[in-house]
């Protein structure tokens, strides 16, 4: 795998929600909103790319008593992760723009007579 995961449908969806503005940190709920994927599938891609040191994390610092609820775990791109972030979502976007680009026969105009 190296330095790049595999772009998935998911993966790009994860990638794309830091990407929309790159200096917020999200959390695993909101990137659950956010794109609609279940923890199953979120929590594993974030730490894939935290792995790859595209995401760097780090705990909130509050009481969860006074707050009423769980700490969160916050996740923000590293400076290396928004250039890697950019370059692959270009690169996801020229490969879905060729793939749309390409000709296609028209539906029963090709065949035998």
């Amino acid at each position: 795998m190296g330095n790049k995961p595999r772009m998935t449908v998911t993966t790009v969806e994860v990638l794309q929600t830091f990407a929309d503005d790159a200096s917020s940190d999200r959390y695993g709920l909101e990137i659950m909103a956010l794109t609609g994927l279940p923890s199953g599938t979120v929590f594993p891609i974030l730490a894939r790319f935290e792995g790859l040191g595209w995401l760097e994390s780090g705990w909130e610092d509050v009481d969860p008593a006074v707050v009423g609820r769980p700490q969160r775990r916050y996740y923000r791109l590293t400076g290396k992760g928004v250039q890697l972030a950019e370059s692959a979502l270009a690169q996801v976007a020229r490969a879905r723009e060729k793939r749309r680009s390409v000709l296609r026969p028209v539906p029963g105009s090709v065949g035998f007579s």
